[in-house]
């Protein structure tokens, strides 16, 4: 099974949150029997928290364990554009050829979590988040929402 956690799960194994560890426990976090990965773009936006809210070295080095131990995905990857654009139409109810479900109404989604949901999509991972603004993708990709 792949995995791809969203920034938000990386921010608790930051904090050591008890959600860190229960997603560590139940998706076999760092384990050789799942593969856990993020993207890119995930790096990209906790370093940017990182700065934005002067972590220190303890944090910093953290960080740094952290991401030497997953799998960084490249949104280069073949189909992830293709993927991005897909998803930013659907999203909007702007997609020639699928729509939103009866009920569910348009919505901008931030650009990173474009790219994530797009290369989730992708990898055909199942997306790990604590985010709700993905509940309305799980025709594009399987995903487990995290009780904070």
């Amino acid at each position: 099974m792949t995995y791809l956690i969203d920034t938000n799960i990386i921010m608790h194994y930051i904090r050591e949150s008890e959600v860190f560890e229960s997603v560590r426990r139940d998706y076999g976090m760092f384990t050789p029997s799942n593969n856990v990965i993020i993207s890119e773009v995930s790096v990209g936006e906790i370093y940017s928290l990182a700065k934005r809210n002067r972590w220190g070295d303890r944090r910093m080095e953290r960080l740094r364990l952290f991401l030497l131990n997953l799998g960084v995905t490249q949104i280069s990857q073949p189909g992830i554009y293709q993927a991005y654009a897909n998803i930013d139409a659907y999203s909007q109810s702007n997609h020639p050829t699928l729509s939103l479900p009866q009920g569910m109404t348009a919505r901008n989604m931030g650009k990173n979590d474009l790219w994530i949901a797009a290369t989730a999509h992708v990898l055909r991972a199942t997306l790990v988040t604590t985010d709700k603004d993905f509940d309305h993708l799980q025709d594009f990709f399987s995903l487990e929402w995290v009780e904070q």
